[in-house]
């Protein structure tokens, strides 16, 4: 009977309560797919566990901090606001765009199985590095993985163009408009040049690293992607991954290692990493 009685006195769940839940749901999945690979994901996850230890708190009827807690939730609202300021601008933008379906597509990160998906051209790249190497040509290429690097391919150059190590010398030749910042390569292409890179600001990079070095170790603190540079100074080829540079590697690991991640991505590349 006391069960029955409880039962009767809990709300009655109806299809307006599945729907809500439903689109909850898809909202949190659509958030974590736009965030994916990208260090605003910990920003998140952070908040919310935030947010758990106030209701906690309150819950157990610890009025002062559950008041000093309350005044952080409700400035984070606002630092969640500055802080993802270019992600709600973009998606207010495609909201009104006229190409609603394929702007949500591309806002959404849809991705659809694709098994003759082109591979990246390792040959060509490893060829370009050797050369530009051997040259003391100064070149930072940045791979794309989940996160795709839209606003990062917005300040430089478009070129959506095949990759070939001719393009890439070509590029950052030093009489050429291009050669100074990144080029930006995705899906196998090349999808910018002259890309501007956030700067790394760690005080554990050692003063003989320039600014490509500084740009390749800030777009992998703040993406996952990967970046590989090539010195102007020594010559010497290094990559950059998770925030961590490897210096002077040979162009048969550089390829080696690009194959691993990107064409053969279930095989992780092992290597010693330096801060």
């Amino acid at each position: 009977m006391i069960l029955l009685n409880i039962l009767k006195e809990l709300p009655t769940f109806g299809i307006i309560d599945f729907v809500d839940i439903l689109l909850v749901a898809i909202l949190l999945f659509f958030l974590f797919k736009l965030l994916k690979g990208t260090n605003a994901i910990s920003i998140v996850i952070g908040f919310f566990i935030f947010y758990i230890a106030w209701k906690v708190v309150s819950l157990l009827g610890m009025t002062i901090l559950s008041e000093i807690l309350g005044q952080f939730i409700s400035l984070g609202v606002l630092a969640l606001i500055i802080l993802f300021q270019p992600e709600i601008r973009r998606f207010l933008i495609l909201i009104g765009s006229k190409s609603i379906t394929k702007s949500w597509g591309r806002f959404l990160f849809w991705k659809y199985a694709n098994e003759n998906e082109k591979k990246l051209n390792t040959n060509a790249i490893v060829q370009a590095c050797s050369h530009m190497s051997a040259s003391y040509t100064g070149a930072l290429i940045i791979f794309c993985r989940e996160n795709k690097l839209e606003s990062i391919i917005q300040t430089g150059e478009i070129f959506q163009s095949d990759l070939s190590s001719q393009l890439l010398e070509t590029i950052f030749f030093k009489n050429t408009p291009l050669h100074d910042g990144a080029v930006v390569i995705d899906k196998g292409k090349i999808q910018a040049a002259r890309c501007i890179l956030p700067v790394s600001h760690s005080h554990n990079i050692p003063l003989s690293m320039g600014l490509r070095h500084r740009s390749a170790l800030g777009i992998t603190e703040n993406s996952d992607a990967i970046a590989v540079v090539v010195s102007e100074q020594t010559g010497k080829i290094s990559i950059a991954q998770e925030g961590n540079i490897t210096q002077g590697i040979t162009p048969h690991f550089l390829q080696e290692f690009l194959d691993k991640e990107f064409n053969h991505p279930q095989i992780k590349t092992k290597q010693k990493k330096s801060k």
